[in-house]
């Protein structure tokens, strides 16, 4: 499954942001990582959309949703959506980027959230110390600011494998997958737009202060330094619990998406 429903636009202060919205029940938010959009939870939006009311916006820069052209948060414009759709407190479901989100979401407007689940992230001020990402960050900044798109679509797949596993490693198609969604969001930028994202300040001191229940799922080829981090905000949260998707890596809900579905169904019915 690549596609989902056709998404619904929200006018913010600053452009439209585009949002799928299906299913009833409490509602669950799924928050995509960086450079895609929400088709990567294709294979999550049907399964809890039977149980809960999903709602999966692309993120402002990403996607089908607007470029900033003024200062803005991530938590901020999800916030808003949140309280346009009389939809918190929500179950915030992020991977990578998103699970950040999620976090600074908690951080910043707690009354709009009833639980988070990050994957593969802990809070946004986590930065990878590993040699292997490092160079592949590094090669994303040599290749962005070349203007050569194939060499970054080319470093950007090599994730999902990650250090431990050549491309044959994964399924094909989810590189295929992760590739259409950044050609569709990197396409949308220039190299010399100014970064107008305002950073979440003093995360990891206010984490001891979120008071709802926060769930970290990781593959186990994740980088030692990221598992890490994860298993800190759980350790640090009121009610933090952890779960590991064996042979996976940063994209565990495109790599085992049963495995991944079954671990968030269960932490739900907890709530």
């Amino acid at each position: 499954m690549n596609t989902v429903a056709e998404l619904r636009c929200f006018t913010s202060s600053d452009g439209d942001l585009a949002y799928h919205d299906s299913g009833t029940g409490d509602p669950v938010v799924l928050l995509h990582s960086g450079f895609v959009d929400h088709r990567l939870f294709a294979d999550q939006i049907p399964a809890l959309a039977a149980h809960h009311r999903v709602i999966a916006p692309d993120v402002r820069g990403h996607g089908s949703s607007a470029n900033a052209t003024q200062p803005f948060r991530w938590a901020d414009d999800l916030a808003a959506l949140l309280r346009h759709l009389d939809a918190g407190p929500a179950v915030l479901v992020g991977v990578s980027m998103g699970g950040a989100i999620a976090t600074d979401t908690v951080l910043e407007h707690p009354d709009l959230v009833r639980a988070a689940v990050v994957c593969g992230a802990a809070t946004s001020e986590f930065e990878y110390t590993d040699p292997w990402s490092r160079r592949i960050q590094a090669e994303f900044a040599r290749t962005l600011g070349a203007g050569d798109i194939e060499g970054w679509l080319n470093a950007f797949v090599r994730v999902a494998a990650g250090e431990h596993r050549g491309p044959d490693g994964v399924d094909p198609d989810i590189p295929r997958r992760l590739r259409e969604m950044a050609l569709h969001t990197i396409s949308k930028h220039t190299p010399d737009e100014k970064d107008l994202r305002v950073p979440v300040t003093g995360t990891w001191d206010r984490v001891p202060t979120i008071d709802v229940p926060v769930l970290a799922v990781n593959g186990s080829l994740e980088p030692a330094d990221l598992t890490a981090a994860a298993e800190r905000l759980v350790h640090e949260v009121r009610d933090g619990r952890a779960a590991t998707v064996e042979g996976a890596g940063h994209y565990a809900c495109m790599e085992q998406p049963e495995v991944f579905n079954e671990i968030l169904l269960g932490f739900l019915r907890t709530l």
